[in-house]
């Protein structure tokens, strides 16, 4: 049983996305155009969104090289 349901995850806009990721929202939006990395962005209408734990996995891939 999967314990971690993500549907009740809170959902990140842009701009406070790239400020947890201590970068501007102009280089998220490159990053996400380019898919430099695969940060599963999610279409909400005609915003973009992220998962908290999508971002911190990719924190995490980041600081473990």
């Amino acid at each position: 049983m999967n314990t971690h349901d993500s549907s009740l995850e809170p959902l990140l806009d842009r701009k406070t996305a790239a400020k947890y990721l201590s970068i501007s929202p102009g280089t998220l939006a490159v990053w996400d155009c380019t898919k430099r990395y695969d940060l599963s962005p999610l279409k909400v209408g005609r915003s973009v969104r992220y998962r908290k734990s999508d971002l911190d996995r990719f924190l995490k891939r980041q600081f473990t090289r």
